[in-house]
């Protein structure tokens, strides 16, 4: 509100003049602190995405008998680009923080949650919190497509991580058979070698022998 005092009322428009005018000096401050720019890992950099979709993720609590929000963010199926191993990641939106992070293993099995179509349900040991612990989640998606994709990628790559524990099983146990065929040969070698070696009697009677001879 304007003064009626006409004195004081120049020193107030002098003075919104002089503001304005050091607003429109156009002066540039540098910043006291100049931030640089940091690389940030992941630990997934040595992994390719088959996976990548936004998803709700709940874990079901037994003490408290009740489903609890563990975040809303992306879920990926990651697989390492040396060792094949597959995993299931899924951070919080905002803080990025890790709220699943298991293998994918031929034990783990989906199913849809109480006649939801967007949403599933598995058991899994889970690391988030960075130790193993025996967890149920569910997860629920905007869409069912995304949904069925979702279980459909799950179920695909624990079938194939069957097929591969299978594999090395029958690879272990034909090493391992080998290594028992090389041990037996070696131990019946050591038993001939054992029964064409002379005895000291055998020796000894066959000096006496040459003395006799002689």
């Amino acid at each position: 509100m304007a003064s009626n005092d006409p004195e004081r009322r120049e020193e107030e428009e002098a003075g919104e003049t002089a503001a304005g005018e050091d607003e429109d000096t156009g002066a540039q401050i540098a910043p006291i602190v100049r931030l640089e720019e940091v690389a940030v890992t992941t630990g997934e950099e040595d992994e390719d995405v088959l996976l990548d979709l936004k998803a709700k993720l709940y874990r079901f609590d037994k003490e408290g008998n009740q489903w609890k929000e563990r975040g809303t963010g992306s879920v990926k199926i990651l697989k390492h680009k040396e060792t094949g191993k597959v995993r299931l990641v899924m951070r919080q939106v905002k803080t990025l923080k890790i709220c699943a992070n298991h293998l994918i293993l031929q034990s783990i099995k989906l199913q849809e949650h109480a006649g939801n179509d967007k949403s599933c349900v598995w058991h899994a040991t889970d690391f988030s919190d960075g130790e193993l612990k025996d967890e149920t989640f569910c997860i629920r998606f905007g869409s069912v497509d995304n949904c069925k994709l979702f279980m459909e990628t799950v179920e695909k790559q624990a079938e194939a991580a069957g097929k591969k524990e299978e594999k090395e099983s029958k690879e272990a146990d034909s090493a391992a058979g080998e290594l028992e065929k090389l041990s037996v040969g070696e131990t019946k070698g050591e038993e001939k070698a054992k029964e064409e070696a002379p005895t000291a009697a055998d020796e000894k009677e066959s000096e006496s022998t040459e003395t006799k001879a002689a």
